[in-house]
C-alpha cells in the first residue's frame, strides 16, 4: 500500500510539474518568431547578440547598440545627416531584434546558434570600426564614428512596431522616385510596406544607370531557349519588348526574343540595379536605362537623407517610409 502511495506521489509530480517543464522548455524562446518574446530588459542594460561572421566562419557575442553601430557604418554613408543615420539605427535594431531568440525571434537558420549574419545576402551588412576607419581614412574617421555613435545613442532602445511586433524593417539605397510595395517586389503583403511617393534621393549617384549588353551576350545570359540571336536574324525589330509595369511604375514582365521574364529575373540575370528600367535595341546592343538602385521596399536611404536636410526627425522619416507603426522602446522606457 505504501509503494502504491509512494508511486502515485510521483506520478502526480511528473504529471503537474515535470512534463509541463519540459514540454515549455522543447518550445524554446524562439517560438514560432510571430510574437515578440516579453522580456523584461532594464534601462542601460546591455543585450547580447549572437552574430555570424561570414569572413571567418565564427559566432560571435556583442552587445546589440555596438551591432547597431557596425550595420550602420556597413550599410549607410556615414556623412548623411544625422537624423537619417538615426533612422538607419531604428531599422537596423528592429532587424535585429526581430530575429534574435533572446526576443522570441527565429535565429539564423543558415547557422544554428547565430541570431543574424553580416554576410547583407542573407541579414543586413556589417563591419568594424577599425574596418570602417580604414575605409574612411584619418581625415574623417573621427568624425563619422562620432556621428554613428550620435545615432546610435540618440535611439538607444528604439524599434519599430506594427501591432505591438516588431516589423520587417527593410531598406534599399534609392527609390528612383516611388517605393515599392512587398506585395509587387516578393509576392507578399505586409500593411506597413506600402509603396509611397519619394522626391528627396533625386541627389543620389544612384539614381539613374546605363548598362548595355551585348546581344550574344545578352542570349548567353538569358539562355539560348529565349531565341534572342534568332529574333535578331529574322529581321524582328522588337527583340525585347517590356509587356507590363507593377503599380509603383517598375518592370513586372518583359519579353525576349522568345521568352517572357519577370523583372526582378532581368536585374539578376543582368545584374541592373533596379527593376525600373527601359530597354531599346541600338545595332547589336541592348541598352537599359535604370531609375533608382535596390529592391525598392521600406526605407529609401537617400530619401532619408534628403527628408533630414529639410529637417525632418528620424520618427518622422520612419513613419513616412513605414506605413503606421508605432516605435516602442525594448528597455520598457
Amino acid at each position: 500500500m505504501r509503494q502504491v502511495t509512494v508511486l502515485s506521489i510521483v506520478l502526480v509530480i511528473l504529471i503537474v510539474i515535470v512534463i509541463p517543464s519540459l514540454v515549455v522548455r522543447s518550445l524554446g524562446p524562439s517560438g514560432t518568431g510571430k510574437e515578440m518574446r516579453n522580456v523584461k530588459v532594464h534601462k542601460g542594460e546591455d543585450i547580447p547578440i549572437k552574430v555570424y561572421m561570414h569572413e571567418t566562419n565564427q559566432v560571435v557575442e556583442m552587445s546589440l547598440e555596438e551591432y547597431v553601430k557596425g550595420v550602420i557604418a556597413a550599410e549607410m554613408p556615414a556623412e548623411f545627416d544625422v537624423e537619417a543615420l538615426k533612422a538607419q539605427a531604428v531599422a537596423a535594431r528592429t532587424y535585429a531584434v526581430k530575429n534574435m531568440v533572446f526576443f522570441g525571434g527565429p535565429g539564423l537558420a543558415s547557422h544554428p546558434g547565430a541570431d543574424v549574419s553580416t554576410d547583407h545576402r542573407e541579414s543586413q551588412a556589417w563591419t568594424s570600426e577599425p574596418q570602417a576607419r580604414q575605409r574612411w581614412g584619418p581625415f574623417k574617421s573621427d568624425d563619422y564614428w562620432k556621428k554613428i555613435n550620435q545615432a546610435v545613442e540618440d535611439t538607444k532602445g528604439l524599434i519599430l512596431t506594427y501591432g505591438g511586433e516588431p516589423i520587417n524593417a527593410v531598406f534599399h539605397s534609392t527609390s528612383g522616385g516611388q517605393t515599392a510595395s512587398a506585395r509587387e517586389v516578393w509576392g507578399f503583403d505586409y500593411p506597413y510596406l506600402q509603396s509611397v511617393a519619394c522626391q528627396w534621393d533625386q541627389k543620389s549617384p544612384r539614381y539613374q544607370d546605363t548598362k548595355e549588353w551585348a546581344l550574344s551576350d545578352l542570349e548567353s545570359r538569358l539562355g539560348a531557349d529565349a531565341g534572342v540571336m534568332a529574333a535578331v536574324q529574322n529581321g524582328s525589330s522588337a527583340v525585347a519588348q517590356i509587356i507590363d509595369h507593377t503599380a509603383s511604375g517598375r518592370v513586372a514582365k518583359v519579353r525576349v526574343g522568345n521568352k517572357t521574364f519577370t523583372g526582378a529575373e532581368i536585374r539578376e540575370k543582368l545584374d541592373l540595379r533596379s527593376t525600373d528600367f527601359s530597354l531599346e535595341l541600338k545595332g547589336d546592343k541592348m541598352v537599359f536605362k535604370t531609375t533608382g538602385y535596390g529592391h525598392g521596399v521600406g526605407l529609401c536611404q537617400y530619401g532619408a537623407n534628403g527628408m533630414a536636410k529639410e529637417g525632418r526627425d528620424f520618427r518622422q522619416i520612419l513613419t513616412y517610409y513605414y506605413t503606421g507603426v508605432a516605435l516602442k522602446n525594448i528597455h520598457g522606457t
